[in-house]
């Protein structure tokens, strides 16, 4: 359970703090922080990057820190789109990590 609860706090770490203001507008792909040059693409990965760092340090596992990786990026790709609210973007990121927990208990340790 240890993992689950240390996953739902980087989550808030790296969703808030760690993310700010820059980071939350540099990653969406429908603004133009810079003109002429499109940032999001490294902006988001970087995000996605942060998120996948708490999952590995939360569970020690690269696999599911490369499914966080993913799942966010893609989720909150989804989100910049318009696609999805805020409160259904933060939902599915809550659902990832039950879902990285619950391989967890099914697999035991993943490398």
């Amino acid at each position: 359970m240890d993992s689950l609860l240390w996953m739902l706090v980087g989550h808030a770490l790296a969703d808030y703090p760690l993310q700010g203001d820059w980071l939350s507008k540099a990653k969406n792909h429908t603004l133009s922080l810079i003109p002429g040059e499109a940032i999001w693409p490294g902006a988001l990965a970087s995000h996605a990057a942060i998120h996948a760092g708490a999952v590995k340090l939360s569970t020690g596992s690269w696999v599911l820190a490369g499914c966080e990786f993913i799942a966010h990026a893609i989720i909150d790709r989804t989100k910049c789109s318009g696609r999805l609210s805020y409160n259904v973007d933060q939902g599915l990121h809550v659902i990832c990590k039950l879902a990285w927990f619950g391989a967890l208990s099914l697999f035991g340790p993943l490398p």
